[in-house]
């Protein structure tokens, strides 16, 4: 099974966090809906022996869109691949976007799944980040969003400069409070040259916290357990039958296509990036060009992809599956890595399986890092 992601690179404003691809200004909408249904068609060989399990609407801002040009998006995936009888369709979408009539048209539409982004519950939080909605449109969307559609999942930050703990529970109750079944959440990351990053070094904002998000993330395990999630990837939690089928595939090594400007793609032995200009990737898919880079990985690059989605998801990394597709070298090499990490009480093998311990799992992507194989 295989998926499809595509990248929908508008917003209404910046969020002073983000450093993913988007543009603020609305001109050349409609040219990249075409351009983006163009690259569907023109990429369909690359999936001739594939079935679409799924089909995921990443921004930017993908709510931006009206439900018609989502639906002939779709439609265009449906004319040029194969897909299974009832794949998961997200659209990500942001609580200014979601009105009751949007939310009630989206209902009737291919959407069968949601991906809000709430972010916080606190108003001086929004402001902060310099997000669209208010929280009083969040709670809103979800009041609406929970009536007719089952699979849902939103977004929060934590770390954030000023969130005592006491009011990260609350937001994390207020969204247990509506019934979400699924729940990504991150530490707030100060990314090289975003609006964040200068204010903080012009001293307006303060420097989030290490210690500060270390404590979030466990009161975050603790009380999403507690309330029957599964903690199924380091920023993921999901009721059962509610993962997110999109990213299970990406964290478990399966293909997938990015169609639109930034998109990444991965065929198992290659991975691809498409340009991150809009007017450039207009221009170049409009002359019939995929305006893309590609690089064919190495075992060790391979091995270290493994090793980092491996340790984030609760199907740790396999040490039977590291031989076999590896080989014996990069065996060796894992187990005699890891020895400080399992003396620490970090990371734990069991049933032949590494996982990081409860203890080690806000630690993940550095354990990673220090298990990744560089090439002499």
């Amino acid at each position: 099974m295989s998926g499809i992601y595509i990248h929908i690179p508008f917003c209404k404003q910046a969020c002073h966090y983000c450093d993913f691809h988007f543009s603020t200004s609305m001109k050349k909408k409609d040219d990249m809906v075409l351009v983006l249904a163009k690259e569907i068609g023109m990429r369909k060989n690359e999936f001739s022996n594939e079935i679409v399990e799924t089909i995921y609407f990443g921004g930017g801002t993908p709510s931006v869109l009206s439900n018609e040009e989502i639906n002939f998006l779709i439609s265009e995936v449906y004319k040029h691949y194969k897909v299974i009888e009832n794949p998961e369709i997200t659209l990500e979408a942001n609580p200014d976007d979601l009105s009751a009539e949007r939310i009630l048209e989206l209902s009737k539409s291919p959407i069968n799944r949601l991906s809000i982004g709430i972010q916080s519950f606190y108003e001086d939080d929004l402001k902060m980040m310099n997000r669209a909605h208010n929280s009083a449109e969040a709670k809103k969307c979800l009041e609406e969003a929970t009536k007719y559609f089952d699979n849902i999942s939103l977004d929060l930050i934590y770390g954030i400069p000023g969130l005592s703990d006491e009011m990260w529970r609350q937001n994390i109750q207020t969204a247990l409070d509506f019934g979400i079944p699924h729940i990504s959440s991150y530490a707030l990351t100060v990314e090289p040259k975003t609006a964040l990053s200068k204010l903080i070094q012009t001293g307006k904002i303060a420097e989030p916290q290490d210690d500060v998000a270390s404590n979030h993330f466990m009161i975050l395990v603790e009380m999403l357990q507690k309330n029957g999630f599964i903690h199924y990837e380091l920023s993921n939690f999901g009721k059962e039958n509610y993962f997110s089928k999109n990213n299970s595939a990406y964290w478990l090594g399966k293909k997938y296509i990015g169609i639109g400007p930034s998109a990444h793609s991965y065929d198992g032995e290659k991975r691809g990036w498409n340009i991150a200009n809009n007017s450039l990737y207009i221009k170049a898919i409009q002359n019939d060009e995929l305006p893309i880079e590609t690089e064919t990985l190495t075992v060790s690059d391979r091995y270290n992809e493994y090793i980092m989605t491996g340790l984030r998801t609760i199907w740790g990394v396999s040490l039977e599956r590291i031989e076999k597709e590896f080989g014996l070298e990069y065996l060796n090499y894992l187990q005699k890595q890891s020895q400080k990490f399992l003396k620490d009480d970090l990371l734990s093998i069991e049933n032949n399986i590494l996982k990081p311990t409860p203890k080690g799992k806000f630690l993940t992507d550095g354990i990673a890092s220090d298990l990744f194989y560089l090439e002499k």
